[in-house]
């Protein structure tokens, strides 16, 4: 039996199909950006009469690599790009604040992601682009995506990343943007990283947050306020080719990430002008809800104790946005169950 495929109408509007051209693109960029980008590299470095000045823009990179930690570089006219909209649009991705949540623009929030799904669509377009109308949400705040900094190291691609507000999740860059005098950052921290990528599936919920304390303690010791966020029907854009806990595919897939620090994941999405197969994201909507801020205590040196009794407070923060919005926001909302690992 031949494989069934399922094409897009010839009379699909043109704005629809930008839409989908916006989220391949995203798509392909973090996927293959690094490799592409490499490649292209090595071929003018050794192929053509531009050699020197690629040298020299990597001589710049170097010297530049902290540029990630700073968020010098940030563009409000690369934010505020129309393909921003296609992209939001495409899914569509809708940001709720709930009205009687009050937020202080004199402090510095955490907000904490989840899930991270294959590639996390929600908290790239409401904290990375201003489609995601995060500034009129929550006015005061400047919003600032934390990464996997090997993006913002991938010469040519990371000049994109850093003009959109993306930093790193390293612990220097944490400190410096949550300790900034006079408040104003709204630093999003997608806490279940490329781990969280393999639970990834339709009507799945499972997030890995059990054992990750470490952005719990970095809030304690600046003083700012955890937020919990939730974005509902991130897993459901994407399948993925998944093998059991123990089995062969899945040691190799652990392995090769412990290497180049990426999850090498198989996605199942679908095509360009077609449904049934490919790499571009299904068109599912994504909505991310913003949860009510925990007040966190300035301690320069938190306990164990104090570290867990947060940690527990943030946890039942979560589960507390899921169920009650899962009704909302999900299909079949009575077999949705929230699992942490």
């Amino acid at each position: 039996m031949g494989l069934q495929v399922e094409f897009a109408p010839l009379n699909v509007p043109l704005t629809r199909r930008l839409q989908t051209l916006s989220a391949a693109f995203w798509f392909s960029s973090v996927a293959f950006a690094g490799l592409a980008c490499w490649l292209l590299i090595l071929y003018v470095i050794f192929y053509t009469r531009l050699w020197w000045l690629i040298i020299l823009y990597l001589v710049w990179v170097y010297i530049d690599r902290h540029a990630c930690e700073t968020g010098s570089r940030r563009s409000s006219l690369v934010r505020s790009w129309d393909w921003w909209e296609y992209f939001r649009n495409y899914f569509p991705v809708r940001l709720h604040r709930l009205p009687w949540i009050e937020f202080d623009p004199d402090k510095n929030y955490l907000f904490c992601c989840f899930p991270h799904g294959l590639i996390p669509a929600g908290a790239f377009s409401v904290f990375a682009t201003k489609s995601g109308e995060f500034e009129e949400y929550f006015p005061g705040l400047n919003p600032w995506l934390c990464i996997l900094e090997q993006h913002l190291h991938t010469p040519i691609f990371r000049e994109m990343l850093l003009m959109l507000g993306c930093i790193s999740p390293s612990l220097k860059s944490l400190n410096q943007f949550l300790s900034k005098p006079g408040g104003g950052n709204a630093v999003a921290l997608v806490v279940g990283g490329i781990q969280e990528a393999y639970y990834s599936r339709p009507g799945r919920h499972q997030l890995v947050l059990k054992n990750r304390k470490g952005f719990v303690k970095v809030a304690l010791q600046n003083g700012s306020p955890l937020v919990p966020v939730y974005s509902f029907g991130e897993n459901e854009i994407f399948d993925q080719i998944q093998g059991a806990d123990d089995s062969l595919f899945k040691k190799t897939q652990e392995f090769i990430r412990k290497i180049i620090g990426l999850a090498p994941i198989i996605p199942l999405g679908r095509g360009l002008l077609q449904y049934s197969y490919g790499i571009v994201p299904h068109r599912r909507p994504v909505n991310v809800v913003v949860g009510h801020p925990i007040p966190v205590e300035k301690i320069e040196n938190p306990t164990p104790s104090q570290i867990d009794d947060l940690h527990q407070k943030f946890i039942e923060a979560i589960m507390n946005i899921f169920e009650t919005h899962k009704f909302t926001y999900l299909e079949n909302p009575e077999d949705a169950h929230l699992k942490l690992v």
